[in-house]
C-alpha cells in the first residue's frame, strides 16, 4: 500500500504538510534523517507512515511517558498495530508486550530511552529485525540543549549492538545550531537528509508583560480576554503554582494544579482531567512538560520567567496545536532573573555549560526588553533569517503606545559606563547615576567622576529598563559570570556621538526627568473621524515600508493633528513630534486628509 493510500486510510488525510512527504521519501529510500519541525507540524506522521510501510519493526525512542499510552491508543484506533514499554508498566503487562513483539504482532514499537539497555528488551532485540530507529526529542541527547536526558546516552550504544543498522531518524522542535551539530555526531547519523520547517508559529500572539501586579494581571486576563478552549500558567516553583491556584478559586473557572511533588497517580489524575476539559485551566512547573498534545490550548502565561528561549519556546508552543489563533503571554520580572541565576549556580559543576546557560539566559532577557519584533527574536535565536521588520502579530508589532526620546540618557548611561572604567555591573551604575550615597560608592570614590547622580530624576526602574534596553540592542554587553559586570559595544559609538536615537515606550518608563522628557499636551478635545482616518493612512504607510507605527508618527501627533487641523506647511510643523524630514516624507499626505476631511 503506497504512502498516500495509508495517509487518508489511517490518518485521514488528503495530503500530507510541507516537509512530511520529503522526509518519508529519505526514510523509504534508507537515508538518515534530522528534521527541525515546530509543535504540531506534524513530525509523528514522519515516522508512522514509514513504519506502515517497512516490511519489519520500527522503533520510536521517547521520553513523553505521559504521552505515549495516547499515541499507541491513537494509532490502535487507527488500525496500526503499536505497542509501547516504559516504566508505567507493571511486570505482567511488560512481559504481556514483550510476548506481543516477539511473537511478531506489533510493528511499531515506542521505547523509553531508559529500557534500551535492559536485559529483557536488549535480548528480544537480538532476535527482531528492526528497519528503523527514530528518536523523537531529539536534542535531549545533547548536554548543551534545554532538556538534557541522560538516558538518551544509551541510544547509540543500543543500536550498535543490533544484528543490522537501521534506518536511523531525529526529530525536534528546538535545536540551535550548536545542538543540531550535537545531535549529528552523538546519534552517528550517516550523511542524514537535513530539513527545518520552520520555527515561526504563525497561529501565535507573542507578548511580553511588565505588570506591577501580577496575581492582577491574570485575574483580568482570565475574567476578560479567556473565552474558549483551555489554557496552561507556568510558574517557577511548587509553592507559587498552590498559591495562585487558590488565589484563583473565586474566578469559578475549572482549575488543577501541577507539580512534581504530587504522587504519579495525582498528576495523571490532573493531567486527564485537563485533556478531556473538566479542568480548563493547568497551573504548572515545567514537569507539566513534553506529551501535552492538547490541541485547542488558547493561551500559554508564564507568571514566571522560563531558564532559557528554548524552554520558552516549547512550553510556548504548548498553544494552539489545532492552527487556531492563539497567546503566549510572558511576564517579566529581575527578581525571576535573579532566581534563574541562582538555579544554574547551583545546578551545573561546569564551568562553559554554566556561561552558556546564563547566555541563554541572557538571550531570554534581551527578548523581554526588545522594541523590536519578538517573532524575529525567536526565530534569530534558532538561526533563522528573519524575513521582514514586523509581523503584525506579537504584543511589540501591534503596540502603538507612545515612545519617548532617551537618547541623552542613554549617552549618560554610556559615558557612566566608560568613566567607571567598565568594571561594575548593572546595580552599582544605577547607584553612580543616581548619586547613591552607599558606602562602597563612596569608598571606591565613585562620587567624584562626572557622571555621579546625573540621572537623579530617573527612578531606578526606569534606568533599569532603559539600560536593559541597550544590552538587548547590543549597545551594551553584560558579561556572563556569576558577577555580570557592563561592558561597551563598538555600536555604543554610534549613539554617543548622536547618530542614533533611543526610544524607549512610555509606560516602561517608572519616573522620567523634568528636563529631557517633555510632556506632551494630549488634546482631549480632538476629532475622533479625522483621528481614526490618520491612524488608517498611518498603518497603511507602516504595513508598505514594514516598520512600527511609531516610525510613521506617534499616537500623540495624530492626536494633536486631529485637533488643530493645520492646513499649511507651517502649521503641519508646529505640532511637536513633526520635524522637517518627517514633513518632506508624509506632510502632504496627511494634510490632504485633513483637507478632505474638513
Amino acid at each position: 500500500m503506497d504512502k498516500y493510500t495509508l495517509l487518508k486510510k489511517h490518518f485521514g488525510y488528503d495530503a500530507f504538510r510541507y516537509g512530511q512527504e520529503a522526509i518519508i521519501d529519505h526514510i523509504l529510500d534508507k537515508k538518515d534523517v534530522l528534521a527541525i519541525m515546530p509543535t504540531g507540524g506534524g513530525k509523528s506522521l514522519c515516522y508512522q507512515i514509514p513504519g506502515l510501510i517497512h516490511e519489519n519493526i520500527s522503533l520510536v525512542i521517547s521520553p513523553l511517558i505521559a504521552l505515549m499510552k495516547d499515541q499507541v491508543d491513537a494509532l490502535i484506533e487507527n488500525g496500526v498495530s503499536a505497542t509501547y514499554l516504559n516504566s508505567s508498566l507493571t511486570a505482567q503487562e511488560e512481559a504481556e508486550k514483550l510476548k506481543a513483539i516477539e511473537e511478531g504482532h506489533v510493528k511499531i514499537i515506542y521505547l523509553a530511552p531508559e529500557r534500551l539497555l535492559t536485559q529483557g528488551f536488549l535480548k528480544l532485540s537480538q532476535s527482531l529485525t528492526i528497519d528503523m530507529v527514530a528518536v523523537d526529542e531529539a536534542h535531549c541527547i545533547s548536554q548543551w540543549g534545554h532538556d538534557f536526558r541522560p538516558s538518551y546516552k544509551n541510544i547509540p550504544d543500543f543500536i550498535k549492538q543490533l544484528p543490522a543498522r537501521p534506518v536511523v531518524t531525529a526529530f525536534t522542535a528546538t535545536a540551535t545550531s550548536h545542538v543540531i551539530e550535537e545531535i549529528k555526531s552523538l546519534l552517528g547519523l550517516i550523511d542524514p537528509f537535513e530539513l527545518t520547517t520552520g520555527f515561526d508559529r504563525k497561529n501565535l500572539f507573542y507578548k511580553v508583560v511588565k505588570p506591577n501586579d501580577r496575581l492582577r494581571y491574570v485575574k483580568d486576563f482570565l475574567k476578560v480576554e479567556f473565552k474558549e478552549g483551555s489554557g496552561i500558567i507556568y510558574c517557577s516553583t511548587r509553592k507559587t503554582v498552590e498559591s495562585l491556584r487558590d488565589k484563583l478559586k473565586a474566578l469559578k473557572i475549572p482549575i488543577g494544579a501541577y507539580h512534581g511533588g504530587m504522587t504519579s497517580e495525582e498528576r495523571s489524575d490532573i493531567q486527564e482531567a485537563f485533556m478531556v476539559d473538566d479542568l480548563k485551566v493547568i497551573i504548572a512547573t515545567n514537569a507539566f512538560g513534553m506529551g501535552i498534545d492538547k490541541p485547542d490550548v488558547r493561551f500559554v502565561i508564564h507568571y514566571n520567567m522560563p531558564k532559557n528561549m528554548e524552554a520558552y519556546y516549547q512550553e510556548a508552543g504548548r498553544a494552539g496545536r489545532d492552527g487556531r489563533d492563539s497567546t503566549c503571554i510572558l511576564m517579566y520580572a529581575p527578581s525571576d532573573i535573579v532566581k534563574q541565576k541562582l538555579m544554574i549556580a547551583s545546578n551545573y559543576s561546569d564551568p562553559q555549560r554554566d556561561q552558556l546557560q546564563r547566555q541563554n539566559l541572557q538571550y531570554l532577557v534581551n527578548y523581554c526588553h526588545t522594541n523590536g519584533c519578538l517573532r524575529n527574536e525567536i526565530t534569530a535565536y534558532f538561526g533563522q533569517a528573519n524575513q521582514r521588520e514586523t509581523c503584525d502579530a506579537c504584543g511589540n508589532c501591534l503596540h502603538d503606545s507612545e515612545f519617548v526620546d532617551m537618547t541623552l540618557e542613554a549617552q549618560k548611561i554610556l559615558s557612566c559606563i566608560y568613566r567607571s572604567q567598565q568594571r561594575f555591573g548593572l546595580s552599582m551604575i544605577i547607584k553612580i547615576l543616581r548619586g547613591s550615597k552607599d558606602k562602597r560608592i563612596l569608598d571606591l570614590k565613585l562620587n567624584q567622576i562626572s557622571t555621579y547622580g546625573i540621572c537623579k530624576e530617573i527612578s531606578e526602574g526606569g534606568l533599569r529598563e532603559l539600560i536593559m534596553n541597550l544590552i538587548a540592542r547590543g549597545y551594551i554587553h553584560m558579561t556572563v559570570d556569576q558577577y555580570p559586570i557592563l561592558k561597551l559595544t563598538e555600536a555604543s559609538r554610534v549613539i554617543l556621538k548622536g547618530e542614533e536615537a533611543i526610544l524607549i515606550r512610555k509606560e516602561r518608563l517608572q519616573s522620567k526627568t523634568k528636563t529631557s522628557i517633555k510632556k506632551q499636551n494630549h488634546p482631549s478635545n480632538y476629532d475622533q473621524g479625522l483621528y481614526d482616518l490618520l491612524t488608517e493612512k498611518r498603518k497603511e504607510l507602516a504595513t508598505k515600508m514594514k516598520v512600527p507605527l511609531y516610525v510613521i508618527f506617534s499616537n500623540a501627533v495624530l492626536e494633536a493633528l486631529a485637533s488643530e487641523m493645520p492646513k499649511t506647511k507651517e502649521g503641519f510643523l508646529s505640532i511637536k513630534g513633526i520635524g522637517e524630514k518627517k514633513y518632506e516624507s508624509y506632510g502632504k499626505i496627511f494634510l490632504e486628509i485633513i483637507e478632505k476631511y474638513n
